[in-house]
């Protein structure tokens, strides 16, 4: 007669414990973990948005309530005391019949001219620089190194150098102008009158293009260098191979390094004021020095704020335009 072994049911290794319960604590720990990492990150950039906060954007905010208020030296213990004035500090920096505004327009024309000739000479030289170093010779590592120099220097040190080129009885640019090339019957006056726009302008470029030159040299890394052999069979020389290869090839490059020249170069303090001081020359008298005597030395903050609101107005502006442009250009050459 034979016994039939019954064997009992396996019990689950957790008393209570069920495998579908384990799976599901399973399942909520990955998506858990998930979750930090894509946490992760932006908590990373938190510290770094509350420092932009603190230091952008709450002084920004300051400077547009500034600009609706009538503070003046009498005010600045407690700003916030001043006494509203709605849209007056727009309206007077508007009037171009008044000494206000008309000073205001012709510092906005001459920023605007200023910035035209400065990011397009930086572009052009920058945009020359790194073509012609491209290709393989003794000496590129080193010229690579000197044209970069202009944007590693700290720009008091090297503004206050060109100031002092800039003297007229002392200065190096006179001595080479006047003294060994004989131009002018008289050593000229670089850091007054007329010349002086000339003189930043210099200064401007000679600081801004190695940032063009760095930028385009990037972007050449990535055009195949069989598109230029290619070109070179077919029998296209070397303007060709630039204005049909390099160019188009560079233009979303080209995009957003003018834009960015443009914002530095309108927005450009600190080089007119270490070269000129407080009061600028009329001829180089840009719309950020302007907006510092409007404000500093009259101590009429709130008109000073109104053109600061008024300049932001603009760059903002412009900027999408530009990005409006650039990007319907960039989608019609596509199709």
């Amino acid at each position: 007669m034979t016994q039939t072994a019954v064997t009992p049911e396996r019990e689950p290794a957790v008393r209570g414990a069920t495998p579908g319960g384990a799976r599901a604590k399973r399942r909520t720990a990955r998506r858990s973990g998930h979750r930090r990492r894509l946490a992760l990150p932006y908590v990373l950039l938190l510290p770094a948005l509350l420092l932009e906060l603190l230091v952008h954007l709450v002084p920004m905010l300051m400077g547009i309530a500034m600009s609706f208020k009538e503070l003046t030296q009498f005010y600045i213990r407690d700003w916030a005391a001043a006494p509203w004035s709605g849209l007056d500090n727009f309206t007077v920096s508007l009037d171009f019949d008044a000494a206000v505004g008309q000073s205001l327009l012709k510092s906005f024309l001459t920023t605007c001219q200023f910035t035209v000739l400065s990011v397009g000479l930086c572009w052009l030289l920058g945009t020359a620089a790194a073509v012609l170093l491209q290709e393989n010779f003794r000496g590129r590592g080193v010229l690579r190194t000197l044209f970069l120099v202009p944007y590693a220097l700290p720009v008091y040190a090297a503004v206050i150098t060109w100031a002092f080129m800039f003297q007229r009885d002392n200065g190096v640019i006179n001595h080479v102008l006047h003294d060994q090339l004989g131009i002018g019957d008289s050593p000229a006056f670089w850091l007054i009158g007329d010349n002086s726009f000339w003189a930043l302008l210099a200064v401007s470029v000679w600081k801004g293009w190695p940032f063009a030159f760095l930028t385009v040299m990037a972007g050449l890394q990535n055009i195949p260098r069989d598109m230029y052999e290619a070109a070179a069979l077919d029998g296209a020389g070397v303007w060709k191979q630039i204005r049909h290869i390099t160019l188009p090839s560079l233009r979303p490059v080209n995009q957003v390094l003018v834009l960015v020249l443009f914002l530095w170069t309108f927005n450009d303090f600190n080089t007119p004021f270490v070269l000129f001081g407080e009061a600028a020359p009329e001829a180089a008298d840009l719309i950020s020095l302007h907006i510092y005597q409007s404000s500093f030395q009259t101590w009429n903050f709130g008109t000073g704020s109104a053109m600061s609101v008024l300049l932001l107005l603009f760059l903002l502006l412009v900027t999408g335009v530009y990005l409006l442009l650039t990007s319907r250009g960039r989608k019609a050459s596509d199709v």
